[in-house]
């Protein structure tokens, strides 16, 4: 029985925040193109969906998180992961983007013919192969895998007689009502857990190896509360968006700016929030600058008052071996615990792993270079929108949509069935990750991740002033080559 075959033109991978944004902005600039959504899972929100952890949520505020044309209209700014995920369903039915969406269709394959102008993508549907045919790819799948987790090196881990629990992989039935509790790890998992731990835990350590930045973060804002009772929601929404994206993006470049005087001031703001038998020079000291890493954030310093607890405590320390009942550290130093959540990151991937094939040769994002933060070099009608990763994700991916309408829109102009960035040189060229930050589970996914040079298009994800001024100035000749399928 032969595989059936369906004939799309604009396919977006995934349905989550950036996939819902990017169908809603692909219909309204291309309403004569065919638009269909491949959603891997049997539900909508990607990420906001699919983590359950405790009080799991955004890192940011909503107002910058969130879809510039869609209202938030709850008073919290720190979203929960349900109400996002929430959130993403009731715009996308209200957009209409809900109904081109092919639930249980995961991407396994994909390969471009250069004689047909088209990817061939082959499907999982629920356990039944499908093939679809598509002119373009917009990628919408994150930059993390759901069915691997960043590698956990905890020696003797295998030996413990208790319970092991990633966050990824959160059991529903996991009751841990009176139990101690140590998570391995100081990033944002971890500061979003502690909280929601302690009021049932016995006790609740976090082991760190190095400390994180902490900053507390409103949850509740009266005057964007007032605005909402003296105009309409969408203004209001529109207004906080772009006020808050202004702070956020000038914040982050007064840290990136003045690196000493960021660290003195997130440093007193974490000793006045700290309880005095902590010591922010040794637990909340680290050594890399503001924004290299991504900043974790408390909402109303739940955080911090948790450590304020009787039950709760941090340790910095490095671990020496996993025994039945507890974790022995390098100072010999025993934590005793009945539960290890190893919040230690996540496995970094493009396109939900898979690997193109262009013309019968396999494209390693590894081996490539990144054309603006959204392509890569040598394959062809397909962009990956990719947020920011030291800063509030949404825009960086938002931005990178507009640029995805912008190269779409110059093919049509040219009447081109195909566009492919073309690096020139290769040979003794910078590598530079396209991600620029130290966070550790990227640093270890350099192999996996595309290379970017600095200079002209070829560079990877900056700041939405780079991507702004790019969306408005940038050439959409330099450094892509345009095919027409009918003068071959």
């Amino acid at each position: 029985m032969a595989t059936p075959t369906e004939d799309h033109d604009l396919v977006i991978l995934g349905a989550g925040l950036t996939g819902i944004n990017a169908a809603h902005v692909f219909r309204r600039k291309f309403p004569h193109r065919k638009l269909t959504i491949l959603e891997a899972r049997d539900v909508i929100g990607g990420t906001w969906s699919f983590f359950r952890y405790p009080g799991f949520r955004s890192d940011s505020h909503i107002t910058t998180f969130g879809l510039p044309w869609y209202p938030w209209t709850l008073p919290n700014k720190v979203a929960l992961g349900p109400q996002i995920a929430r959130y993403i369903e009731d715009a996308s039915r209200a957009d209409g983007s809900y109904d081109k969406i092919l639930f249980k269709h995961r991407m396994v394959g994909c390969e471009w013919s250069s004689e047909t102008h088209q990817w061939r993508i082959d499907v999982d549907v629920d356990g039944q192969p499908k093939v679809l045919t598509a002119n373009v790819i917009l990628s919408c799948t994150g930059y993390y895998s759901y069915e691997r987790s960043f590698p956990v090196e905890i020696p003797g881990l295998e030996k413990f007689e208790g319970q092991v629990v990633h966050p990824q992989w959160w059991p529903e039935d996991l009751d841990y009502t009176g139990k101690r509790i140590v998570i391995v790890g100081s990033g944002a998992t971890s500061v979003t857990l502690v909280p929601n731990l302690v009021d049932k835990a016995k006790q609740v350590t976090v082991l760190q190896r190095s400390p994180s930045y902490v900053a507390v973060i409103n949850n509740r804002s009266r005057f964007d509360e007032m605005l909402r009772m003296l105009l309409p929601v969408v203004w209001v929404h529109w207004f906080c968006w772009v006020r808050d994206n202004i702070y956020e993006f000038l914040m982050i470049n007064f840290m990136l700016s003045f690196p000493r005087a960021a660290r003195a001031l997130l440093r007193f703001e974490m000793k006045s929030e700290l309880p005095k038998d902590i010591d922010v020079d040794v637990h909340f000291n680290p050594r890399y600058n503001p924004f290299d890493q991504r900043l974790c954030m408390s909402p109303e310093g739940d955080y911090f008052k948790a450590l304020h607890r009787d039950n709760c405590d941090i340790v910095t320390d490095v671990v020496d071996a996993v025994t039945a009942d507890g974790i022995l550290l390098k100072s010999g130093r025993k934590l005793e615990t009945d539960i290890i959540i190893t919040a230690t990151g996540l496995y970094f991937q493009l396109l939900g792993g898979v690997k193109p094939i262009v013309d019968g040769q396999e494209i390693d994002a590894g081996k490539h270079y990144s054309w603006r933060g959204c392509m890569l070099d040598s394959l062809p009608n397909m962009v990956f929108m990719m947020g920011y990763t030291t800063s509030t994700f949404t825009p960086g991916a938002a931005a990178m949509t507009q640029m995805a309408v912008r190269v779409v829109r110059h093919m049509e102009k040219k009447k081109a069935t195909s566009v492919v960035p073309v690096i020139e040189k290769r040979k003794g060229m910078p590598q530079m990750l396209a991600v620029n930050t130290s966070s550790n589970y990227f640093v270890k996914a350099a192999d996996r991740m595309p290379k970017v040079t600095n200079e002209g298009p070829w560079y990877g994800r900056k700041s939405l002033l780079h991507d702004a001024w790019a969306l408005l100035f940038a050439n959409m000749e330099d450094g892509l080559v345009y095919g027409n399928l009918k003068s071959q």
